[in-house]
């Protein structure tokens, strides 16, 4: 081959790896969604880290999308702790995921902050399924073992609310608010620049 087709050839390997790299940035260059939940006590939006934990992010979506979390409480309220929610009915009544538990995803750079949204699940790392938490506090003790998936950029004053209510022992659960708090819908938006 001579120097004119080795240069051709050349040019062309580097354009199609530029065009590939290009291609894998789309997501970076569209951005985060963002999950916002309404609920009894006011809206909470949390932005999703999609680019960081993406089968994580896509199972808590789906869910989402599909009405999964309406009408479903928040049935464990631990102040300084979380506020955890999206697997129980306000009757007691359990909701599993059509979908099935998700592998345990952790990225180094999502850390329980306060504010922090995490998958919660069974002493099994690859068991979460629909179940959800937001840190009222740091929680930095979890660190490692939980997925961390989004955060808390507007209404933390609703989850400091929800974590202060009364709570009680009802249908074999600790810290089940006495008043019901119920998850209208949570809706996926596009994060607006």
């Amino acid at each position: 081959m001579d120097k004119k087709n080795l240069d051709t050839l050349f040019c062309f390997l580097l354009l199609i790896t530029i065009i590939i790299l290009l291609a894998g940035c789309t997501k970076n260059v569209k951005g985060n969604r963002i999950a916002v939940i309404d609920t009894t006590m006011g809206t909470i939006k949390i932005i999703l880290y999609e680019d960081k934990v993406p089968k994580t992010t896509e199972n808590f979506i789906r869910l989402a999308e599909n009405g999964f979390y309406n009408g479903l409480v928040f049935h464990r309220v631990i102040k300084d702790f979380v506020i955890q929610g999206g697997g129980f009915y306000p009757n007691g009544t359990q909701k599993h995921s059509p979908y099935g538990p998700i592998k345990l995803e952790i990225h180094p750079d999502l850390t329980h902050e306060d504010g922090a949204v995490a998958m919660a699940r069974t002493p099994d790392p690859d068991s979460a399924t629909s179940q959800f938490y937001i840190c009222d506090g740091p929680q930095h003790f979890l660190d490692g073992n939980y997925a961390v998936f989004g955060k808390v950029v507007e209404g933390i004053d609703v989850v400091k609310t929800i974590a202060s209510v009364n709570t009680t022992m009802r249908y074999g659960m600790e810290n089940w608010p006495v008043e019901d708090i119920i998850i209208n819908s949570i809706t996926i938006e596009t994060m607006k620049k």
